[in-house]
């Protein structure tokens, strides 16, 4: 009996797609993206608001914050339950680590440029986020970012059960 029982557990564990813990689903892959994006504003507004075209940039990053802060928790909620589904001792501690590796790419890709050819070319990201309403920034994190990959690869069909 015991073994087959086993054996009944062994067949319905195979024929369940596992969550598995190296891939990201892909509200998993928006969610990085997504605080991409706000780590990026962050950057942007911080790096340029003492240039003459940076007047109110940082107000205008707190207030796209404001306006995003559902989403920008969902994210993050997104994140730490793939974090401890990954088995993460300390998911949130996780996340921190993310939203701080973020913003160091962004900040040394800043360091790359001259300050105000950064903050010309990146600046009016600022403006173009806080006119979108927040199925636009969706689409914006569903996009993926040519010399920024997430952390985690998406799963291929079949590697991850459907949680949504």
């Amino acid at each position: 009996m015991k073994k087959l029982l086993a054996a009944i557990s062994l067949v319905l564990m195979l024929s369940t797609p596992a969550l598995a813990a190296g891939c990201y689903t892909p509200l998993e892959v928006e969610a990085e993206q997504g605080l991409r994006i706000h780590s990026e504003l962050m950057v942007i507004s911080l790096t340029c608001m003492r240039m003459p075209q940076g007047a109110y940039m940082y107000q205008k990053y707190q207030s796209f914050t404001a306006k995003n802060q559902a989403l920008i928790a969902s994210y993050e909620e997104d994140l730490i339950s793939y974090y401890r589904r990954a088995g993460y001792g300390n998911p949130e501690q996780q996340l921190h680590t993310l939203r701080t590796t973020l913003a160091n790419q962004i900040s040394e890709h800043a360091i790359t440029m001259s300050v105000s050819t950064f903050c010309r070319d990146y600046g009016p990201r600022i403006d173009k986020a806080l006119a979108m309403d927040q199925q636009k920034v969706r689409l914006w994190a569903q996009h993926s970012f040519v010399g920024s990959p997430t952390t985690q690869p998406m799963c291929r069909a079949g590697e991850v059960a459907s949680k949504y």
